[in-house]
This record gives structure tokens, C-alpha cells and sequence, in this order.
């Protein structure tokens, strides 16, 4: 998330938590798709990973690195006590944010058409490589930070972030993992009614797996392999179960806005924002935000941006706020990203498409999901549900999200429809598959079993 949101409106009712997020409803043609991903940098020379102030060998640190993107792109700082915590786009497109580790983030503008996307990630990877290159650094597109010990790992002046570092352990054995070691993709994507929602979200909760699966690039930890092929969906399963999973309610009669918000009141807080402070309430209940009657801030009442940013706070596989977030992909390549954000748009902007891939997941049972969730950070595409493997299913999904972006007819320059950006999971469902075996296998032979390969296999 690139900034906390500030709007200082008072909540009042339950009904204007619901309203909130209903405002997000809009007419299909108006749907846009932002795509976000994380990236670790680390200094070219020896491999370590970056501090925001620099080191004791005098090298420049992220602080700068933002400068230089900010030169270049002309974007507006966002800072936190003063210290420059990333850029934004005062014309309204996308954002530089850091996650606690120093993970550096595109979250992207809404766009029409994934060709913009491409466009868009294709200016930002150049300005991020032009940046980089003045201070010595690179940026390493992975899963999970393959060598850099959690001490090792830098933190950044995000006092967000220290309260979420303060809570993690207290709810999980892997928290500080997911926070300081991990990288993601993720597309954004709309809805145009409560209906609209309920059946994207069903969809893409139970295929999330298996975007896991196709995207899994995740696996080395501590400079050796870690057994897993994505690591970074493994840590997630024991990073803080009240806000994290399956979320198997969607499924259920009577699943809608109102469904959700009873979901999400249920959730603790980590932080109320007052200001430029970040009040620690980690573990609290926003119920007794909204009643005036928190402890630790008492007679405080509920905002607009106190609830938007509640919602930040919540990480299942799909995220609800006033669009659909999908969470389940590791980051890799630029055409990784880009397939991320195509395999979701081609299931799910297409009625026909949006149809079908339920047709396919509506008769898996709540165990079955949960399951094939446990299953496939380790077992990849080999998992099974329904008696088939997961290779089997995605041939099928896969076919489905490349008819819907057939039909949504989106050309660029040269005549291409959006489907090509398909391609690289075309090859992956073809050899069974992820980017993450290739990777073991590079190791284990042309490596020699030397992980400091992966950080010129992996750059930008």
C-alpha cells in the first residue's frame, strides 16, 4: 500500500462501513486493472541487501534511491516523520511505496488495458534500473530475499511497521518473514455490483491456488533451498489466521457487502492514525473504535480513513476493499507480472469467462480448498483436488482466461490482442511447471549450488 488514507469523516452507522465499500461498485466499462509488485534491492558489489540510510562503507542507501526516482519521474515524495517513505503520482496514476524490508513497490495506475500495463511496467523498470545503477545497486524480482538472514534484513522508518513488527509474534511464527523477506505480485481488479463481487470473489479465491502454483518462484531461504516452491504462500499460513486465509464465509448463503464488514470488524486493529501518528492499539477491536469506546484512545471516534485503512491491515488471498485484490502470486520477471495480471483479467472482465471458471470451481467443498491451499506452496501443480491434478485444472483455467481477453478485443500497436501476455503460462502448464523448479534445477547444476547465481539469473 503506497499511503494510509486520509479522509477524517466520522462513521456513524454500520451501513456507512457497507456504503463504503459498495462505492466501489461501477459499470463494466468503466473497469480499470492496477497492477502491483514488490522487488528486494541489494548493492551490485557484494550482494547485501540495502539500508534506507546507507552503510558504514559509505554507500548510498534507499533514501536515495527514492531521490533518484524522484528525479526521474517527477513524482511527489511521501514521507513518515520526515523521512521520505516513496512517491506518488500528482496527476493521479501510480505509486512507489517500501514495504518493511525495503521491498521497493509499484502499485500501479488504474489502467484500461493490460498493454498500458505493460507500458507502464516497462517506463518503471527502465527509471527503477537507471536509479539503481547510480547507486550501486540492482533489483533482485523473487519470492522471498534467497540468502539475507531475517537480522540481515534492513528496516525502514515506517512507524506503521513497527507496530506491525511489535504484534507479528505475538500471532504467528512467521509474520516477521511475510513482512521483511517476502515479494508479491497483484492485480487489482472491479466489480460493478454486489453480485458482481460475490461470484469474482468466489472465483478467484478458489483458483488462487492455483495461481500460486503457476507463479510459485519462491524457493530459497538462508542461501540453501528451503523445500518449498513458494515459500513466501507457505509463511503465510502461520502469519496471523484471524487475517489471513480462504475465507470460507464467501462461499456461504448470504455472502454480500454486509457479510464482509462483519468479517473484517471481527479483525484487531494495529494502528489508528491521527495526524502524522500512528497510535499502537495491535489487538484491539475496531468495534470499540467505532463505538468511542476504545481504550487507548478513549472518546476517539471512527473515521473514513480509519476504516479504509482497517481494511489495509486484512490479508487474505483476495482482498475486498472498493475493488478485488488478488494476493496468491510470488514476484518474478517482467513477464510474470504482466501474466499475473492478464491470467485474472481474462477470467474474470469476461461474463463468458467469469461463467465458466465457476462452472469449473463451484462444486469444491470447503475442505477440498483448503486443502489444495495447504498443498501447493510445496507440491506446486502436482496438487490434486476433485481427483485431478492441478496441471490438469490450470490447462482448462488457462484456456478459459485466454478466450475471455480474446474477447475483450484489446489491440496495441501492432494488432496483438492482450492474450500473448499468456504465453509464459502456456509453457509453464505445458512442462508441469513453475518458475521455482527451474531455479532448483539451475542450482543444483549449472550453479554448482552457489545462490549468489540467482542474483544475476533474477535482476532487472
Amino acid at each position: 500500500m503506497a499511503r494510509d488514507v486520509s479522509d477524517s469523516t466520522p462513521i456513524t452507522s454500520r451501513d456507512e462501513l457497507v456504503g463504503w465499500i459498495a462505492e466501489g461498485c461501477k459499470p463494466a466499462a468503466e473497469f480499470r486493472l492496477g497492477t502491483e509488485h514488490e522487488k528486494f534491492p541489494f548493492y551490485r558489489s557484494d550482494l547485501s541487501p540495502v539500508p534506507y540510510d546507507g552503510d558504514e562503507l559509505g554507500r548510498c542507501g534507499i533514501q536515495v534511491l527514492l531521490q533518484e526516482m524522484q528525479k526521474t519521474t517527477g513524482w511527489e515524495p511521501i514521507t513518515d516523520d520526515g523521512s521520505i517513505i516513496g512517491l506518488f503520482d500528482p496527476d493521479g496514476g501510480g505509486a512507489i511505496s517500501l514495504e518493511p524490508g525495503g521491498q521497493f513497490e509499484l502499485s500501479g495506475a488504474p489502467l484500461k488495458t493490460l498493454h498500458e500495463t505493460k507500458s507502464e511496467l516497462e517506463v518503471h523498470m527502465r527509471a527503477a534500473k537507471d536509479a539503481a545503477s547510480k547507486c550501486g545497486m540492482n533489483f533482485l524480482l523473487l519470492g522471498m530475499s534467497p540468502s539475507w538472514t531475517l537480522a540481515e534484513t534492513p528496516r525502514m522508518p515506517k512507524n506503521r511497521y513497527k507496530i506491525m513488527t511489535a504484534y507479528m509474534p505475538k500471532v504467528g511464527t512467521r509474520g516477521l518473514d511475510m513482512m521483511y523477506r517476502t515479494c508479491t505480485v497483484q492485480v487489482n481488479l472491479d466489480f460493478s455490483s454486489e453480485g458482481d463481487m460475490v461470484r469474482k470473489l468466489r472465483v478467484s479465491l478458489a483458483l488462487q491456488p492455483l495461481a500460486t502454483a503457476l507463479f510459485a518462484n519462491s524457493p530459497f531461504t538462508d542461501g540453501k533451498p528451503n523445500g518449498f516452491l513458494s515459500y513466501r504462500s507457505h509463511i503465510w499460513s502461520d502469519t496471523d489466521p484471524a487475517r489471513t486465509g480462504m475465507l470460507p464465509f464467501v462461499f456461504e448463503d448470504g455472502m454480500g457487502f454486509e457479510r464482509f464488514v462483519d468479517y473484517a470488524l471481527q479483525v484487531p486493529m494495529y494502528f489508528v492514525k491521527r495526524g502524522d501518528t500512528y497510535h499502537d492499539v495491535a489487538g484491539m477491536d475496531f468495534r470499540d473504535l467505532f463505538a468511542g469506546k476504545l481504550a487507548a484512545l478513549p472518546g476517539e471516534q471512527a473515521t473514513i480513513s480509519d476504516w479504509a485503512n482497517h481494511l489495509s491491515t486484512i490479508f487474505p488471498e483476495v482482498r475486498l476493499k472498493r475493488f478485488l485484490e488478488m494476493r496468491g502470486g510470488d514476484c518474478g520477471s517482467p513477464g510474470h507480472i504482466l501474466a499475473f495480471s492478464a491470467f485474472f483479467t481474462g477470467l474474470l472482465y469476461d461474463s463468458s469467462a467469469l461463467d465458466a471458471a465457476w462452472d469449473l470451481v463451484k462444486g469444491w467443498t470447503e475442505e477440498q480448498r483448503q486443502t489444495l491451499r495447504d498443498d501447493v506452496p510445496s507440491q506446486g501443480l502436482e496438487a490434486v483436488i476433485g481427483g485431478r491434478k492441478l496441471v490438469d485444472v490450470g490447462r482448462e483455467v488457462l484456456a478459459i482466461a485466454r478466450a475471455g481477453l480474446a474477447r475483450r478485443g484489446f489491440a496495441d500497436a501492432s494488432g496483438r490482442d492482450e492474450t500473448f501476455l499468456l504465453d509464459i503460462l502456456d509453457n509453464r502448464i505445458a512442462r508441469g511447471r513453475a518458475p521455482a523448479q527451474d531455479l532448483l534445477d539451475l542450482y543444483n547444476n549449472q550453479w554448482n549450488r552457489n545462490i549468489t547465481r540467482v542474483f544475476d539469473h533474477c535482476s532487472t
